[in-house]
């Protein structure tokens, strides 16, 4: 046992927030799959998918990830050796991954139908990516009394 009394947690109990949440996610895009869209079923099964991806980027990103000035980013640490260039990276790399990521999210929403199957889905990612995208950009200004985010 290390000295402050805790036991050693495995793997699973480190991580089993997101692992959780993608097996979640998993579930949705599996029983999307065996779905009609055009079905209540199958329709909450596409949004559900947008949603869980949604959290499983949230929890992701904001492990590894920060924003300099963001309440939804953990605080950004020091580095004396960084460059300004690594700085930046390092201090803007949630905002970063998420317009790169979601880039591509429209990129591929762009080539899809948006009335078929996955086109649906995929628009539903996009939406999901600028609203968290939004959410992070906002909190370096704004903010709510009595929340703790």
């Amino acid at each position: 046992m290390p000295d402050n009394g805790r036991r050693k947690r495995n793997f699973f109990q480190r991580h089993s927030l997101s692992l959780t949440a993608s097996a979640i996610l998993l579930c949705w895009v599996g029983l999307y799959i065996k779905s009609d869209p055009s079905t209540h079923w199958g329709s909450f099964f596409g949004n559900a998918i947008a949603d869980w991806s949604g959290v499983v980027v949230t929890i992701l990103a904001t492990k590894y990830l920060y924003e300099k000035n963001s309440a939804e980013s953990r605080p950004c640490p020091e580095d004396d050796e960084a460059t300004p260039v690594r700085d930046f990276f390092r201090d803007h790399g949630l905002t970063i991954f998420l317009l790169s990521t979601g880039a591509i999210w429209v990129a591929l929403y762009l080539r899809l139908d948006p009335n078929a199957k996955w086109g649906q889905v995929v628009g539903n990612v996009v939406s999901e990516w600028t609203q968290i995208l939004g959410l992070v950009v906002m909190t370096k200004k704004l903010m709510e009394p009595r929340t703790k985010i």
